[in-house]
């Protein structure tokens, strides 16, 4: 019988795909401390201090915040689950695969599900999105602030006041915003934002940013039916982080982890690094049209730190990738959907995105793509 190999020994990558992404190393240093319980005074101590820093990077200084134990979806269905009630109407903006994951939830939930839907890569305008809502009336609407299947950013500010206006609550999906774009959760209007802490937060997946306005929390104090799906109950969570009573067995060192990346956020300041992403962008961009290619998205409506690239006619995406991350350890990825095959979706995010990396990436893609001319 074949024994166990002693250690794993996974090869080393440049994680420029749209997620996970490149982790710092202390970051990694800090997921090997000592563990603790979960109901350990030093365990709320590391809580409390995610749950300031989330404060910060999400842009709402007066919000409620906590990790949810799991990856991004487990936040996204965190927010159905609580605030879509079943028979009750949700609203999404659709142009693209995680507004389509998002609708499918609010209708396993027992929603009434209306779409505003156009081709992936698009975002919606504000006219469209207010012409919409006052249509609808929802309860709850949603929307995908950054889509990470199109490399499309959507401008949050009409979609909440038109929602506000006819009394409904905005979720918005920040899975791969948070950390490298600017939010501004509260000068929105966003009532309910999730995200994950393997992109732009440079950390492991495993956990769930999530953040509340007051509106939210109204909302989620009223509401009298107990929340089918017990593990996500926002209540009893609140319960676990606020009063200290049991809930579930939280991921110690995952926690350790998000602390630590945080740290390393504030310590650069959000807005620097908001700054070092969009920079990294911009200089991705000239280096993709001096190899000759072209963006997805129009200038204006991109992801800073993911970048979505029009595959050459004649070109074959998977050859390429399959170059860098075979001759160079480079990670990035394709398209699915209504995309596949037509773009490469490369993220500049976290210890990625500078100058010098950004160069690297453009000097060993040019060469991919130079072997299948």
């Amino acid at each position: 019988m074949a024994q166990p190999q002693a250690a794993a020994h996974p090869p080393r990558r440049l994680l420029f795909g749209p997620g996970p992404t490149q982790v710092e190393p202390s970051v990694y240093q800090a997921m090997t401390q000592t563990l603790v319980g979960y109901l350990d005074p030093y365990f709320f101590e590391v809580a409390g201090e995610i749950r300031e820093a989330l404060r910060q990077v999400f842009g709402a200084p007066s919000a409620y915040t906590l990790a949810i134990s799991g990856t991004g979806s487990s936040g996204m269905e965190t927010a159905v689950t609580n605030f879509v009630k079943p028979g009750s109407k949700l609203a999404v903006f659709a142009a693209g695969f995680f507004a389509d994951r998002l609708s499918e939830m609010g209708r396993r939930h027992g929603a009434t599900v209306v779409r505003a839907e156009k081709p992936w890569g698009t975002t919606f305008s504000d006219d469209e999105a207010r012409e919409f809502i006052r249509r609808e009336r929802p309860a709850v609407v949603a929307f995908i602030h950054a889509e990470t299947s199109t490399g499309a950013l959507q401008r949050p500010h009409a979609i909440c006041e038109a929602a506000h206006e006819v009394g409904a609550l905005v979720i918005a999906d920040t899975v791969t915003s948070l950390g490298g774009v600017p939010i501004g959760m509260e000068n929105a209007g966003i009532d309910i934002a999730y995200s994950c802490t393997q992109k732009g937060l440079s950390c492991p997946p495993g956990l769930s940013p999530f953040a509340m306005s007051g509106r939210a929390i109204e909302r989620l104090n009223a509401r009298a039916t107990p929340n089918p799906v017990w593990y996500l109950d926002l209540k009893l969570l609140r319960d676990y982080y606020d009063n200290r009573k049991y809930h579930h067995t939280a991921p110690i060192s995952t926690f350790y982890a998000l602390r630590q990346g945080l740290r390393l956020i504030l310590e650069e300041g959000v807005e620097n690094r908001w700054r070092r992403h969009l920079d990294a962008h911009l200089e991705f961009v000239r280096g993709i049209e001096a190899l000759g290619l072209k963006m997805l998205v129009p200038q204006g409506e991109r992801i800073p730190s993911l970048n979505t690239v029009a595959v050459p006619e004649g070109v074959d995406d998977a050859r390429v990738r399959a170059r860098l991350i075979n001759d160079y350890g480079i990670e990035i990825a394709g398209g699915f959907g209504p995309l596949a095959g037509k773009i490469f979706r490369v993220g500049v995010m976290g210890p990625l995105a500078t100058s010098e990396n950004v160069r690297l990436f453009l000097e060993a893609f040019g060469k991919c793509l130079k072997e299948q001319s």
